[in-house]
């Protein structure tokens, strides 16, 4: 990956975002369960991190995904995983779609103020029984007239109880399983929105998640992104760039944990010596921080075959099983090196421990991530006739 001059100006302004915007009320947000996502948005918005690679025309910078990625990770340099997954909501997992299907007017209507920060977004994908399943959702939509009339419910919906609005998938038709939805916009103050309840999360517990229900809710056809129909293909599309964001998002954050847990065994002594200085934590420190090197070098490759115009399903399908993987075996190490003091619940490697834990589960499970990259490879087994 080459990075530009260019590159570590946003990187630095990121940096700075975090440092002044974000670290300073991590400890106050996670107590409340939630941060003031339209005040942080539009100061989001005010720096230009909202738009990166989104159309010069409604208000984005036109730069290729590489910068996108730069302010991922970035980001990882919080001091939790909730506000940056909620920036992420907004940037890469929200808008993609929008930005690249959708009509001039739903551009200028949802597109326009999402980028500057004055409009929150959220997805609407999951439900109680299809989280990784896709396919298997039940949110229905019918037409009268020129609207839609959409019954149903969503959950796990980041920024769910602030947004403005969501970007929803649901079925249009009666037809195959991967032909028959569509992406629709839903302004959130819609008759039969009911944003239900605040879910009481075991991480990312500064980011509001929500369970949304959809009674009769009305909204016009118009708020249809592209070709009815044609909604599972463009999340599948959406997806690629939700994962490698979500990989790259990780890398800084696992650094610092690793950062932070040298700095705490160098202090911490046992037996009359540091903790830091027995061999097994020092080689283990090691091998760790080669992994995350290991992971940045494929977010980077993978990213660039993005640019490139590649279908990158099978790299960013394994930079996401990889994050979540390392996300896991990085935090679990070094909550051990910190000993009783790692189990309290207030301290850093604590929280990055519980917030590390999503990245397995969400935008597409570990098992998820295999069974692609597998199908991919010709590695599934073959089914024996009956």
């Amino acid at each position: 990956m080459q990075w530009t001059e260019e590159h570590d100006m946003l990187r630095e302004t990121v940096r700075s975002f975090v440092k002044n915007e974000i670290n300073p009320y991590v400890d106050e947000w996670e107590e409340q369960g939630a941060f003031p996502a339209h005040e942080v948005f539009k100061k989001a918005g005010e720096v230009g991190l909202l738009g990166l690679s989104k159309p010069e025309e409604y208000g984005g910078a036109g730069l290729d995904y590489s910068y996108s990625i730069a302010a991922a990770e970035e980001l990882g340099t919080a001091g939790c995983g909730g506000v940056p997954l909620a920036l992420g909501v907004q940037t890469d997992m929200a808008t993609p779609a929008l930005a690249r299907f959708g009509s001039d007017a739903l551009k200028a209507e949802f597109l326009a103020p999402a980028i500057t920060g004055e409009q929150v977004a959220c997805i609407g994908v999951s439900e109680a029984s299809a989280g990784s399943d896709v396919a298997g959702i039940k949110t229905s939509a019918r037409k009268d007239g020129d609207d839609y009339v959409i019954d149903g419910s969503k959950l796990w919906i980041t920024n769910g109880m602030q947004a403005d609005w969501m970007c929803t998938l649901v079925n249009t038709g009666d037809g195959h399983a991967h032909t028959n939805k569509s992406l629709i916009i839903i302004p959130m103050d819609t008759p039969g929105v009911v944003k239900a309840r605040k879910l009481d999360k075991l991480g990312m517990r500064s980011s509001d998640t929500a369970e949304i229900y959809l009674d009769s809710v009305r909204v016009p056809q118009r708020y249809r992104i592209g070709d009815e129909g044609a909604g599972f293909v463009y999340q599948m599309l959406q997806f690629q760039e939700e994962r490698l964001w979500g990989a790259a998002n990780m890398i800084k954050f696992l650094e610092g944990a690793i950062e932070q847990t040298i700095e705490q065994t160098r202090g911490r002594k046992a037996f009359g010596r540091s903790i830091l200085d027995n061999q097994v934590v020092h080689y283990r420190l090691a091998e760790l921080a080669t992994e995350v090197e290991l992971l940045r070098s494929l977010v980077y490759r993978a990213t660039e075959e993005y640019i490139a115009g590649n279908n990158v399903t099978r790299l960013a399908s394994m930079a996401k099983l990889k994050a979540g993987r390392l996300g896991r075996e990085v935090t679990d190490s070094c909550l051990q090196y910190w000993g009783g003091m790692g189990f309290m619940w207030e301290v850093p490697i604590a929280r990055a421990y519980r917030d590390a834990r999503l990245a397995s589960i969400g935008g597409g499970a570990d098992e998820v991530m295999l069974g692609i990259i597998c199908k991919i490879d010709g590695t599934l087994p073959t089914r024996r006739k009956k």
